[in-house]
């Protein structure tokens, strides 16, 4: 073991690597923080240098690339209500509201310090736990996956506060978008009006910039009130006091690490699956859920701590199995075949410096987070100072070209048009635009999972209860959907006593 690791940090820390690892670096926060432009988007771009690289440099490429494009869509979210990926869009409105009210500072130097830290406690898992972890994501089937679809969906009514009918509605149509394009079973065509592009469906990147970006614009735009300019886009030294938040909010942390490292470990999920769930699981458990939406950090060192653990998790299965854990791990997959590298079992017995070579990149790239971060977040402060006339235009050219680069193709511009209204009257009508986003996020797993389970079952609805993990998963699933039900008859029967 100790050759292996000799050998892997003698592998990793040559110029050349460093270079390419800072190089990635710079790259992936500057997508990252483009609204529209997302971490999947820039690891893609960056395969076709990586073929041509030695499997470390081409390794540390993608694995500083994909942590800091995570990381950076919290940057855009945080200023100007924009997140540059969908992970960040869970804690968007608490991290814009702090910046209205002039602690720009304490988010982002948040972000940044829970996603590095985030990070390394997944690479801790990764390196202790792979084996047993992807053991037990392998054990997971359809009947386990629907009820974990579930569970994530029905968190969606805890992240509105208000009003948790206008988030059921919200909920549901996002599922119903989730049903456009080519049915999974009959190959028949679903409410796409003799429409050729919406036979794929609708892709979550242009509805996410739509219901974010351009609901903003439009707001902006509309308002008869003036900027508010009680915060004048200063920020100070974004790692004060981030230690005394830390201490504050212990348990968030763990509980975001251990939600993220269980997510990522699940084949298929990721990232930004993780955020959402940890966002929800936070606002479920706090003693003030109230503020939640309103500029609280509860829910930001949740989520934020969450998806850069998943990121590191989600190399479980693809490193033990050759299974990947997210679309980042699945190009990793091709690369390593590419190389001569398969994945699996055998791998660490076989090519053991290249699997300890991954981990010292993993902790290399959190380190350069916290550095560039820093200096990220110091440049990119600039842009509150630009004025709304050029400012919005800017950023109307940015969602346009991100929409576009999705299908290369102008139908994205206009799906992201569609939402950007959709969202803007949603708000304007005080419904809840984030549990939509969810249930686009999952509703097309969620209708994968039930069908191939209803075909395996034969139609036996009991089967879905009967294997004990997808047992437990529906016991809490259930529970939760009756409870209200359940609160509103005590209460009544409490009236009638009295």
């Amino acid at each position: 073991m100790m050759d292996s690791l000799i050998q892997a940090m003698h592998l990793v820390f040559q110029p050349q690597v460093l270079l390419v690892m800072l190089a990635s670096s710079v790259y992936g926060i500057v997508i990252g923080a483009i609204p529209g432009l997302t971490a999947v988007m820039a690891v893609s771009l960056i395969m076709p240098i990586a073929i041509f690289l030695e499997p470390v440099p081409a390794l540390a490429a993608i694995i500083s690339c994909d942590a800091m494009a995570v990381f950076a869509g919290d940057i855009p979210g945080t200023l100007l209500r924009m997140p540059g990926t969908p992970a960040s869009g869970a804690y968007t409105d608490d991290s814009y509201k702090l910046t209205q009210q002039g602690k720009a500072e304490m988010v982002l130097g948040a972000n940044c310090f829970f996603s590095a830290v985030g990070g390394l406690m997944g690479l801790l898992v990764l390196i202790t736990a792979a084996p047993m972890l992807a053991e037990v994501a392998l054990n997971f089937s359809t009947y386990e996956y629907f009820w974990l679809t579930c569970l994530g969906l029905t968190c969606a009514t805890f992240m509105t506060s208000k009003d948790t009918v206008k988030g059921i509605v919200s909920l549901f149509i996002g599922l119903f978008i989730t049903t456009v394009g080519f049915d999974m079973i009959t190959g028949q065509p679903r409410f796409t009006f003799g429409s050729i592009e919406l036979l794929a469906g609708i892709h979550v990147i242009p509805v996410l910039i739509g219901l974010f970006a351009i609901s903003e614009i439009m707001r902006r735009v509309s308002s008869t009130t003036p900027p508010d300019a009680s915060y004048d886009g200063k920020i100070g030294h974004i790692y004060k006091g981030v230690f005394k938040l830390w201490r504050n909010h212990l348990p968030n942390f763990f509980r975001g690490n251990l939600v993220g490292i269980v997510v990522g470990a699940l084949p298929g999920a990721g990232a930004d699956i993780a955020a959402w769930l940890a966002y929800a699981i936070s606002k479920k458990f706090s003693k003030t859920p109230e503020k939640f939406g309103t500029g609280h950090m509860e829910g930001i060192i949740e989520a934020t701590s969450a998806n850069n653990s998943a990121l590191a998790s989600a190399w479980i299965p693809a490193f033990v199995f050759g299974i990947p854990g997210d679309v980042t791990t699945a190009m990793v997959i091709g690369i390593l075949y590419i190389k001569d590298l398969k994945p699996g079992p055998t791998a660490f017995i076989e090519h053991p410096e290249i699997i300890y070579s991954v981990f010292i990149c993993f902790a290399v790239a959190n380190i350069f987070m916290l550095i560039l971060g820093y200096y990220a977040i110091k440049t990119f402060r600039h842009i509150l100072r630009i004025p709304p006339f050029v400012l919005l235009p800017i950023i109307l050219v940015f969602c346009i070209v991100g929409s576009y680069s999705i299908n290369n193709s102008l139908f994205g511009v206009a799906v992201m048009l569609f939402f950007g209204v959709l969202g803007y009257i949603m708000e304007e009508n005080d419904f809840p635009i984030s549990p939509m986003l969810l249930a686009i996020v999952l509703g097309a797993l969620l209708e994968k999972n039930f069908i191939i389970s209803m075909v395996k079952s034969s139609g036996n609805i009991a089967d879905f209860f009967e294997r004990p993990i997808a047992g437990s998963f529906a016991a809490i699933a259930i529970m939760i959907w009756l409870y209200p039900l359940f609160r509103k008859l005590y209460r009544v029967m409490r009236v009638k006593k009295a």
